[in-house]
């Protein structure tokens, strides 16, 4: 099989930026059509994107378009933010076996994960809340798409940035969203134990969330109280064990690290990558640049990778699928084909 990416951006939104990018990544790849092409646009395109997805499904010959509108786009090259872009990886591989278990890949622009894709089939993806989803080369009318890749074996790494702070605690006293007690003290004093004493005076809340287990999603703090509770965006109940974490940049940054050289260590030889990102990652995060792409070509330089910034991500885990945030999940895809 061959894949190729490629990344194109202009002062509009125009089709022919996703045609452009199409076309470089079939010269990219050395190949004239493409059986699977995944295109990613910037958000100025959730108006009108169907023209340009027509203009992808046209330079690629194949009707098999698939992706969604993000925040910002990236391939193995480089990011873009603030710029009207069209980002797309095509794949030529006329082996069409199915591998059982591999996850759909899967993008709504729903606000939250849509309920029947909680525990249906494995999916990996993102969210890209009011934006526009597409699939067959066609928007898709629920704001959801996906699309199966055939003959691949995918290989996962995750990055939640999140450190965790002390001890596992017992919840003492909630109220459906309303934290006000925790292993004796008052929510707010519990917080500021845990915390750095740099922290302590003016706590990131915004960088802050109660951990139930560390392989599941942060429950993110929305606001602090006068009487010291917290409130919470997702209920707990009274004898939970939680633990409190911070999201910094030099955790995200280790975790990417070693989850990757984990899978470069297998021998692994991917053919090409997916990396379903934050908005409140990447170069805002980090403060100049996306260390999590800078690390991925570190890793895996020859590899093509396509991107996205969006406002969730969706990661299969423990049987589960589950809604992120903050965090970095990439998909390796090695065929199986000897």
């Amino acid at each position: 099989m061959k894949a190729a990416s490629s990344l194109v951006t202009g002062q509009r939104p125009v089709a022919e930026l996703a045609q452009e990018a199409v076309r470089q990544a079939l010269a990219n790849a050395a190949v004239t059509r493409a059986d699977h092409v995944l295109l990613f646009l910037s958000r100025d395109f959730a108006r009108n994107p169907q023209p340009a997805v027509v203009a992808a499904a046209r330079a690629s010959a194949c009707l098999s378009v698939c992706g969604s509108t993000a925040s910002g786009l990236f391939t193995e090259h480089g990011w873009q933010l603030d710029q009207s872009a069209a980002a797309a990886m095509i794949i030529a591989s006329p082996e069409q076996a199915s591998i059982p278990g591999e996850p759909l890949l899967s993008f709504s622009s729903h606000s939250r994960l849509p309920f029947d894709w909680q525990s249906d089939v494995p999916r990996a993806g993102f969210l890209d809340s009011d934006g526009v989803t597409w699939t067959r080369g066609r928007i898709a009318d629920h704001g959801c798409a996906e699309l199966h890749l055939s003959n691949l074996r995918t290989h996962q790494a995750k990055s939640t940035a999140l450190r965790p702070l002390g001890a596992p605690q017992t919840v003492d006293l909630c109220r459906g969203y309303e934290l006000s007690r925790i292993g004796g003290h008052r929510a707010i004093d519990s917080l500021n134990r845990a915390l750095p004493a740099e922290l302590r005076q003016h706590p990131p809340l915004h960088q802050i969330v109660l951990l139930r287990h560390p392989d599941e999603p942060g429950i993110a703090i929305l606001t602090a109280n006068g009487d010291g509770s917290l409130m919470l965006a997702d209920s707990l109940e009274n004898g939970n064990s939680i633990t409190w974490a911070i999201r910094q940049p030099l955790t995200a940054e280790q975790q990417v690290r070693e989850s990757l050289n984990n899978l470069a260590r297998t021998g692994l030889r991917a053919d090409f990558a997916l990396m379903f990102s934050c908005i409140g990652r990447g170069p805002l995060f980090y403060g100049d640049d996306d260390r999590d792409l800078q690390i991925f070509r570190e890793v895996f330089p020859d590899t093509p990778l396509l991107g996205a910034y969006g406002t969730g991500q969706i990661v299969p885990c423990a049987g589960n699928n589950r809604l992120y945030h903050n965090a970095a999940l990439t998909l390796l895809f090695e065929s199986s084909h000897v």
